[in-house]
């Protein structure tokens, strides 16, 4: 059958695990709040895993599938847990977004939306709780709704995505909502050739048989009796059976929900997590990649800024360093505005310090927040976003090798005074370096422009001070010499460089 997984996010109370519950055919162990904890707190604490089967759509036969399955990620919605949101979304082909129709779309919403944005792109609003409006009232209401709604996904990658009233606790219109979701049902990029990549998000021991880890194929395919590696233990294992919603498979594909048995270890030490083909996944220590801004963001990212990282299910505290990319080579910068023009030739590169080093496969996305602003507060907390490009996978190597590669440099300037004049070809020069760690021999042979215009280079260090030698292109015009033997007239000498940082070896490099 086709797989389609169709994740189901919204603000707190929305009526998300309610409506997953009135779709669905089929639960998991892990659906509709059975944790303990969701319902002694009414609310979903974890992600919850359902679905349904229809006929597959005319439209979409091809070979021998026969059924379209749903498999409904329900995904909580308090703030306080966006972590298992963002994990939940990026196993997602389809998105459904309920809406309060008693309060619209409010601040977790439009972080849903965000997320949504970057894992899919197609979505049907569920506006939910229809039942709640006065009957009489309610037409103009439901229209009055649908227009703030759609207004609002106007600059978003789901404009004009269709907005179906629902009631989810009565099952009111919920035939047309289904309909509505199949129609926009497709059979989504698979790629069943890429090394095997399984998101885990459940894990339980099953005595006699093994450990069961239940997830997504995120990538590639997986047979009975082959061998998986759970990278965060280190530790190789085989493939002893597989179900589908309670259906035993011999293989799984990219976008199917499964449950994957494999031989004995303890469940508790993999709560969620990866498996994957052996030695495909990475321990990542820092990475390197093209940012992209979420624009909702407001503030600037500023250097040396700690963000939370999320990668799959994994969170981890990092901290950037902001670039700009010139061929092979990086310009440092402080910090970028928020007004920053998305559609800006330069390339802006994010270089990211993990706290601790995550697993992660080649081209991962990750997603920078920050976690800890207040989640009272109107503002949105996803600041950024990219894939894995350039990886740091050797702690040690960070300094040795990693940074050294990326040819990080500062724009730097350096402004001195005539002191005095040799001849009208050669100049002494004080001002440029401060007598304490000299460095002056690094900028032998660099260009250097006075104020009145002539050029020259610094030709050698002058005594044991600070001074230098500026031996000029062309000779002094005549009115710079006058302005040099009027009492208290000054002539500026102004050096522009770049100092390359991270050099192999150590120290840095100047260059013009």
């Amino acid at each position: 059958m086709l797989n389609l997984n169709v994740g189901i996010l919204g603000h707190v109370d929305s009526g998300k695990t309610t409506l997953a519950k009135a779709l669905s055919a089929i639960a998991s162990t892990a659906a509709f709040d059975k944790n303990p904890q969701s319902q002694q707190r009414g609310i979903t604490l974890d992600l919850g895993f359902s679905a349904l089967q229809v006929d597959l759509p005319s439209r979409l036969q091809s070979g021998s599938d026969e059924k379209l399955q749903f498999t409904f990620v329900d995904c909580p919605g308090h703030s306080s847990l966006i972590r298992t949101i963002i994990g939940g979304a990026q196993i997602i082909d389809m998105m459904v977004l309920v809406v309060d129709i008693g309060k619209g779309i409010q601040t977790q919403t439009a972080e849903c939306l965000v997320i949504g944005e970057l894992t899919c792109r197609r979505m049907v609003v569920a506006l939910n709780k229809v039942d709640t409006v006065e009957e009489g009232k309610r037409g103009k209401i439901v229209e009055k709704m649908k227009r703030g709604v759609g207004a609002a996904l106007e600059k978003t990658v789901f404009a004009g995505s269709p907005i179906v009233e629902i009631s989810a606790g009565s099952g009111l219109n919920l035939d047309s909502f289904l309909e509505v979701l199949t129609g926009l049902a497709f059979v989504p990029e698979r790629n069943f050739e890429m090394p095997f990549l399984f998101a885990v998000d459940h894990c339980f021991g099953i005595r006699g048989q093994g450990t069961v880890c239940t997830g997504t194929v995120l990538q590639g395919q997986i047979r009975l009796n082959e061998d998986v590696e759970i990278p965060s233990l280190k530790v190789v294992k085989k493939v002893k059976s597989m179900q589908m919603f309670k259906q035993s498979q011999q293989i799984a594909r990219q976008g199917d929900r499964v449950g994957i048995c494999i031989t004995q270890f303890d469940p508790k030490l993999l709560e969620r997590g990866l498996l994957c083909r052996p030695g495909y996944v990475m321990n990542v220590y820092a990475a390197a990649f093209r940012l992209n801004r979420i624009k909702y963001f407001k503030g600037p990212l500023k250097d040396k800024a700690k963000f939370h990282i999320t990668c799959g299910h994994e969170t981890v505290m990092g901290k950037i360093t902001l670039l700009k990319a010139q061929s092979s080579q990086h310009e440092f910068v402080e910090q970028l505005d928020e007004n920053h023009p998305e559609d800006s030739e330069a390339l802006i590169v994010i270089l990211i310090e993990f706290e601790r080093p995550i697993q992660a496969a080649p081209n991962a996305l990750v997603i920078g927040s920050r976690l800890d602003t207040d989640i009272h507060s109107n503002t949105c907390r996803l600041a950024f976003y990219g894939h894995l490009a350039h990886c740091c996978t050797n702690e040690k190597e960070f300094h040795a090798e990693f940074l050294p590669k990326l040819n990080i440099y500062k724009e730097k300037r350096k402004v001195g005074v005539v002191q005095r004049v040799v001849s009208d070809e050669e100049l002494i020069v004080s001002g440029l370096f401060k007598k304490e760690g000299n460095n002056r021999q690094a900028f032998v042979g660099l260009a250097a422009t006075l104020d009145t215009g002539e050029r020259g280079l610094i030709g050698d260090t002058f005594g044991a001070g600070s001074k230098v030698r500026l031996r000029l292109t062309n000779r002094l015009r005549e009115e710079t010499m006058s302005r040099l033997k009027q009492k208290g007239e000054q002539v500026t000498v102004e050096v522009k460089y770049k100092k390359f940082m991270f050099q192999k070896g150590g120290g840095n490099k100047i260059v013009q």
